[in-house]
């Protein structure tokens, strides 16, 4: 019988079950393949090694070797390649399956951490704005910023904070497939509890009336 460290929640990605009154909106994770590329660039130092064992390649050559030796001596740096990036897959591949996003119609709950499980409850209270960044995939990135003096460490975050926000990070839910009706419903929660506390509820960027504007145009770093 498989045993998770996860199995005592008493609700998939949450410590406690939902307080009476409380609806569960959606759950998510990250897509591993996206998170592998966009957070922890896979591409770009697939790029790097590639590069090196061209640099290799040509060096041996204009030393005076065989192309079959100038090869076979690029072709040391391969196994060391192939491992880092097996390494950067996995852990994308590990980092998608212990994360859990939660949205209810009172907050957002993060449940991530791959050796050290950590919860990060983010009511709608204490979200002041958020924006999406959409690919043409269809998968994206929707960064909360926090209202007042609210502050979760960067690196208690990462991989699930904005790049280069450090003096004011910004939860992040990274590589989520259909990003865009995730952030409907966030959208569409934020204006509900919005309505429900009497406060005034701004146009959301897109149109889309709510607390919180989730343009689809504003870039977001990777």
């Amino acid at each position: 019988m498989n045993v998770s460290e996860h199995d005592h929640e008493a609700v998939r990605g949450l410590p406690e079950p939902l307080p009476a009154g409380e609806r569960l909106l959606w759950q998510g994770a990250p897509a591993w393949c996206v998170l592998a590329l966009e957070a922890l660039h896979l591409r770009k130092f697939a790029l790097y090694f590639a590069v090196l064992l061209a640099w290799r390649g040509a060096d041996a050559l204009q030393a005076g070797a065989s192309l079959p030796g100038a090869l076979w001596t690029a072709a040391g740096v391969l196994p060391l390649a192939l491992a880092a990036l097996a390494l950067l897959a996995g852990f994308a591949w590990l980092v998608a399956r212990t994360t859990v996003y939660t949205v209810t119609d009172r907050r957002v709950v993060m449940r991530i951490g791959v050796v050290l499980s950590v919860t990060f409850n983010l009511p709608f209270s204490s979200i002041e704005s958020a924006s999406l960044r959409l690919r043409g995939d269809g998968h994206g990135d929707i960064a909360l910023v926090l209202s007042g003096r609210d502050r979760i460490a960067w690196l208690h975050l990462w991989p699930h904070a904005r790049a280069w926000q450090l003096r004011r990070p910004q939860p992040l839910l990274r590589a989520l497939p259909e990003a865009r009706r995730v952030a409907q419903t966030i959208a569409d929660a934020l204006a509900g509890a919005a309505a429900q506390a009497s406060s005034p509820v701004p146009a959301a960027a897109d149109g889309v009336p709510g607390q919180i504007g989730l343009p689809t145009t504003r870039p977001l770093a990777a």
